[in-house]
């Protein structure tokens, strides 16, 4: 069960402060995997222990070293396990971070174009799609709670996605409200860093959530930062061709990929993301079919509104003919009306001519009789027929016709039995028995 967002435990958390954060978070890209922080004594050290484990163990002091060696080498490989190497020396600790771990690639990742006045901070709660949308208004105002219950602040969400694993991706921004009944988001930078305080971060645990993070876009100075540093633990060779093989560089990013872990991660979040493609394609289906259903329901009701147009423009003709007729009632004809007249008598006897439109009037209707005559005598030459189905039934049409011979050569050597029979009453009993043997 999902517990609910009002009965969890949550504390109000400090008035919100708009003050500039100590740390922004700028988006995940930015953070963890791509970090190159400065190396230490203490990792200049591991990096000569590790080389020590691999190459020239002195754990034993004879030949068994060497196999030790190719051991720690085979577990540097796997990214897992402890190389030990001196006895007077804690062993090496192998991680997939390690730069000698073979399992690792490099894929490409969107990166995000929002601006951080669009204030979007995203939400990972381990929780189900169905539980947070059913509880959306509760996490609305536990959320509320924790910014400080300040009247002049409205949560607001963006969007609910589903993630692998039984985890859902809330989208969230805040707006703010001035006295003057202005309003403005809040950024997401400082948004993200209220959320990353230490209470706060409690209270939103306690809802479930297991990683925020500011949905901003990456600067240009960061984007060149990210890709001239290789990560930790990758091959600068296979970083450099990871970018010359960038399919579309102003929109992604290269992001290595660290183990069958990562992997089957990144794996689960295509299989995700191909789901909701496809329903998204199945709505898109169904909206293209009730449209074309609506096309074809308005497309019979303009032919019908088409024919009542035509109706009624008929109609109003008359009506101005008959209106006209009496208008000019016992008035002389006038010289237009007189020209006009003139001009349809022509075009009448042009219409009566034996050789022009009456005549090929004529002609034409009689062709048409002739037809529909022919049409109703051979109806059945107007209609198609497929082949496939021609020719089923000429199959089954000549099946008939064999059994019907064989039905009639059986009723053929019946009657000659019969025959034979009678033959046979007619003589007397010798005779017919005779004929039977």
């Amino acid at each position: 069960a999902f517990g609910g967002f009002g009965t969890t435990t949550t504390t109000a958390g400090p008035a919100f402060s708009f003050s500039a954060p100590t740390n922004t978070g700028t988006s995940a890209l930015g953070s963890g995997l791509f970090s190159q922080p400065a190396q230490t004594p203490a990792q200049s050290n591991q990096l000569i222990n590790t080389a020590s484990a691999l190459s020239a163990p002195t754990l034993l002091g004879d030949e068994r070293d060497a196999i030790l060696a190719k051991w720690n080498q085979l577990q540097a490989f796997w990214g897992t396990g402890k190389g030990y190497f001196n006895n007077n020396i804690a062993p090496v600790e192998f991680t997939q971070e390690n730069p000698f771990c073979r399992f690792k690639a490099v894929g490409y990742s969107l990166m995000p174009n929002n601006k951080d006045e669009d204030g979007l901070v995203v939400l990972v709660f381990n929780r189900k799609e169905v539980d947070i949308r059913s509880q959306q208004q509760q996490l609305v105002e536990s959320l509320h709670k924790i910014l400080g219950g300040n009247q002049t602040l409205t949560v607001n969400v963006e969007g609910v996605k589903t993630m692998p694993d039984d985890q859902t991706e809330v989208i969230i921004y805040v707006v703010e409200r001035s006295p003057n009944g202005t309003s403005r988001r809040v950024p997401a930078t400082t948004l993200y860093a209220h959320f990353e305080q230490a209470n706060i971060k409690s209270s939103l645990q306690q809802l479930g959530v297991s990683l925020s993070m500011a949905r901003t876009e990456l600067s240009p100075a960061q984007v060149k930062q990210l890709l001239q540093n290789p990560p930790a633990g990758v091959d600068p060779i296979i970083w450099e061709q990871a970018k010359v093989d960038n399919p579309d560089p102003d929109k992604l990013i290269p992001v290595p990929m660290v183990g069958f872990k990562e992997l089957l991660r990144r794996l689960k979040v295509q299989d995700q993301m191909t789901k909701q493609h496809q329903t998204r394609l199945d709505i898109i289906s169904e909206d293209i079919s009730e449209l074309q259903k609506n096309q074809t329901t308005t497309m019979a009701k303009i032919a019908q509104y088409k024919r009542k147009l035509m109706a009624l423009s008929h109609r109003t003709l008359q009506v101005l003919i008959k209106q006209e007729i009496q208008r000019k009632s016992g008035y002389a004809i006038q010289a237009d009306e007189e020209q006009l007249r003139v001009q349809l008598d022509t075009i009448q006897c042009e219409l009566n001519a034996p050789t022009q439109f009456k005549g090929r009037l004529n002609e034409l209707m009689s062709q048409i009789r002739m037809q529909n005559h022919f049409g109703a005598v051979r109806a059945e030459e107007r209609y198609y027929i497929d082949a496939d189905l021609l020719r089923e039934i000429k199959q089954h049409l000549k099946q008939q016709q064999e059994g019907l011979s064989h039905l009639i050569s059986i009723i053929k050597d019946d009657l000659e039995d019969i025959k034979l029979i009678e033959h046979g009453l007619n003589e007397s009993i010798p005779i017919r028995g005779g004929v039977f043997s």
